[in-house]
């Protein structure tokens, strides 16, 4: 069942990550909206997760991905994005988070490595230089191009 990915609170997934450190396994953290999920999500996440052992993922709040991407946004509700992720076998945790950005997400949690798309530089990635620092590793991934949320919202306009 999905729903046990799901983590309401910062501190039970500390704890879980821990855990996994503790055992030797490599945990990715990657995060966004997530909103629409497409193959350009899957394909990113799939190969965030082949990065390590363990992969996390944070996802914007409702009035997080409205600040970030205007009022219209997001189409699909919190709750669903988090089930729609979390049903994806290479995702072992999801959460929410309400800032703009995973910033103290990343803090808390500590992870081994840390990913975003390729259209982001190591230097523009939250949480970069706090996982660098404690001798983990930054990564950007290939997108799959064509596929992005704001390509199909365009293209369901047009229909």
């Amino acid at each position: 069942m999905t729903a046990n990915k799901i983590y309401q609170d910062v501190s039970t997934l500390k704890t879980q990550v821990e855990q996994w450190q503790a055992t030797g396994q490599k945990i990715v953290f990657t995060n966004g909206c997530f909103d629409i999920v497409h193959l350009g999500h899957i394909d990113y996440l799939e190969k965030a997760r082949q990065l390590g052992d363990k992969l996390v993922v944070g996802i914007n709040s409702d009035a997080s991905v409205s600040r970030l991407k205007g009022a219209t946004r997001p189409v699909v509700d919190a709750y669903a994005r988090l089930r729609m992720v979390s049903a994806f076998a290479f995702v072992e945790a999801v959460i929410l988070f309400e800032e703009d950005t995973p910033k103290k997400l990343i803090e808390a949690l500590k992870p081994d490595i840390l990913t975003k798309g390729e259209d982001y530089t190591i230097e523009n990635i939250v949480g970069a230089d706090f996982v660098i620092e404690r001798g983990g590793k930054v990564a950007t991934i290939p997108l799959v191009e064509g596929y992005a949320t704001s390509l199909l919202i365009e293209k369901i306009k047009q229909l």
